[in-house]
């Protein structure tokens, strides 16, 4: 029998609490420990409370949360603690949604058990998102997805809750795309906020790569594709030609040209879409990125040519979201 257990409720009382730190725990025992100090480092002085919820855990975890709990509380944290005791895990999004419910501050600052937070992190989201009420805060990097989502409840309100779909589940890109139909912005705080680690038993492997890809290429289409009657593809290479044959055939005939800077793929001239069901099998010039027209969608990875990509798309002196989107 399902058995939801609430350690930390009786902890909840009327005093006005600033922000919640969100939680999700499953069989985190091995960084669990330093996970729970970088909250109790945090340099922020207002009010703040912990909302840990336990997914079905079969480790050390709980016994590790009990003893922080005391810490924390100590310093004047509140903790509220809920979980499962099913005998399988629920799922990620199943647990933020949880950890949200329980807890009740007016910012939710989201927290995966296996990463730890820098001291100053709740501080400077904090004070980014006094001045953007509907927008999802993270740190600098490569990525806007999670691990370092700041934003406040009556937001998180106003777009989730996060997708209950289990193991394999991206529930974060997929609450990120909903963000965004709803209006929401971006807002990134260029400092070092979190220790993010990748290792073996993290969630994200369980998340299959052909899954974001499609994710992917669905909300492209649903949102950018059909303001365009016509696109550039830019990168005629793995990427950009996978994004042609991923596409609905409606799209696909959108596509007027791919553009690169790879001398050898211009030579070529086009790309043949051998495995396509029309008769004659497209076939799409390769332009010169110079002598291609816009929009483009842009399937070229920032930070990985020194700059030249970036530059080559500032000489065009085009806007995005009007003239191009960013595919990867």
């Amino acid at each position: 029998m399902d058995t939801n257990v609430y350690l930390g409720v009786q902890n909840r009382c009327q005093i006005f609490v600033l922000f919640s730190v969100i939680l999700p725990v499953y069989n985190a025992e091995p960084w669990l420990d330093e996970c729970l100090k970088s909250v109790l480092q945090q340099d922020f002085e207002g009010t703040m409370e912990l909302s840990v919820f336990n997914d079905a855990s079969q480790d050390r975890s709980m016994a590790i949360i009990e003893k922080w709990k005391e810490k924390l509380e100590d310093a004047g944290i509140r903790v509220v603690v809920g979980g499962h005791s099913s005998p399988s895990p629920r799922g990620v999004g199943y647990s933020k949604n949880q950890a949200i419910a329980q807890s009740s501050g007016s910012y939710l600052c989201f927290l995966d058990s296996d990463d730890m937070m820098r001291p100053q992190r709740v501080r400077l989201q904090h004070e980014a998102a006094t001045q953007h009420p509907t927008s999802v805060f993270t740190s600098h990097g490569p990525t806007v997805i999670m691990p370092t989502w700041f934003c406040s409840r009556a937001w998180f309100s106003h777009v989730g809750p996060f997708v209950e779909g289990g193991q394999g589940e991206p529930e974060d890109l997929l609450f990120f795309y909903q963000h965004l139909r709803k209006g929401g912005g971006v807002v990134r705080v260029d400092q070092d906020l979190l220790l993010y680690r990748y290792h073996p038993q993290a969630a994200t492997h369980s998340i299959l790569e052909t899954t974001i890809w499609t994710h992917r290429v669905h909300f492209l289409e649903e949102q950018a594709l059909p303001r365009w009657s016509t696109f550039t593809i830019w990168n005629a290479g793995k990427q950009g030609r996978r994004l042609y044959r991923s596409l609905t055939a409606a799209n696909r005939h959108k596509v007027v040209a791919f553009c690169d800077v790879d001398e050898n793929k211009i030579r070529k001239g086009f790309y043949c879409y051998e495995d396509s069901q029309e008769r004659p099998r497209p076939r799409v010039p390769i332009l010169h990125f110079r002598a291609a027209r816009p929009p483009f969608v842009i399937c070229v990875k920032l930070d990985l040519t020194g700059g030249e990509f970036e530059e080559n798309l500032r000489s065009l002196q085009l806007r995005e979201g009007q003239h191009f989107v960013h595919f990867s």
